[in-house]
């Protein structure tokens, strides 16, 4: 286990980022939603750091990443992925994404699939639309801050009952997308606006795990149907969970990522 450590892209962006589980294991990149960190991956860390070397990080905008001002993009967001990767002379990972990290998921695996082994897109889409949706929503971040969203999104990412019962789960979800940066939100929010996979996701090729939710309402079934029919020979799980799958179902969700990393 280590604290935080960063590396500093190309154009000057810091990214923090954090090694778990043995040296010599086989390494588990794992990327976070919009409005989160890397520690929205703690229901998985004790299962994952025992068989993987886990690779965590912060996204661009989040945690103790930097937040620089201005639109981002799925591009500028999986460089960063690859900046990483290189900066620590990594040459292939399995990769966990969800949500915004599913999105950056897709685009590595039609940009750079040399660089991955498997592909896990959970809760994710490869076209959120409208994007008078997300302009409106950049302007509501941009003039009043997280405050307004934090209710609204947890409301959506967990199921009415698990808001009742996993108060002690979602205290700390909660807590990340209040300390978002709002710059940071915003930028990330328009990459998303921005992003349209619809067609070019069929080049995927690397063996992919599709893992969707059947109360989901961000990302609801039919995305993760739609991503499981264009991309050839991956497999498809579905979970009774709401957007954040992972920490609405911890024991299922790692267990359906384990089993489908070691499946050789």
């Amino acid at each position: 286990m280590m604290d935080k450590a960063f590396i500093t892209t190309g154009d000057g962006c810091r990214i923090a980022w954090r090694f778990d589980g043995p040296e010599g294991a086989p390494i588990l990149l794992l990327s976070n939603s919009l409005g989160t960190d890397m520690g929205m991956w703690a229901p998985q860390m004790e299962q994952w750091a025992h068989r993987f070397r886990v690779l965590r990080y912060d996204q661009r905008g989040h945690g103790a990443s930097d937040a620089p001002a201005g639109a981002y993009s799925i591009d500028r967001l999986g460089r960063d992925v690859i900046e990483l990767l290189d900066a620590l002379d990594i040459a292939t990972v399995d990769f966990c994404g969800l949500s915004l990290g599913g999105m950056v998921g897709q685009w590595l695996g039609i940009r750079e699939p040399h660089r991955l082994r498997r592909l896990v897109l959970a809760n994710t889409s490869s076209f959120m639309g409208p994007p008078d949706a997300w302009d409106a929503r950049i302007a509501l971040v941009r003039r009043q801050g997280m405050a307004p969203l934090a209710r609204a999104s947890v409301e959506r990412w967990f199921t009415q009952a698990f808001a009742q019962s996993g108060r002690h789960a979602i205290a700390p979800i909660a807590a990340m997308l209040q300390a978002t940066d709002p710059q940071g939100y915003a930028g990330c929010c328009a990459a998303i606006r921005d992003m349209d996979m619809r067609r070019t996701v069929a080049l995927i090729q690397i063996p992919t795990l599709v893992i969707g939710a059947t109360h989901d309402p961000a990302t609801p079934p039919t995305h993760s149907n739609a991503l499981a029919t264009a991309i050839a020979g991956s497999r498809l799980a579905m979970l009774k969970a709401a957007h954040l799958a992972n920490v609405e179902q911890p024991i299922a969700f790692g267990a359906c990522v384990a089993d489908f990393l070691a499946d050789s």
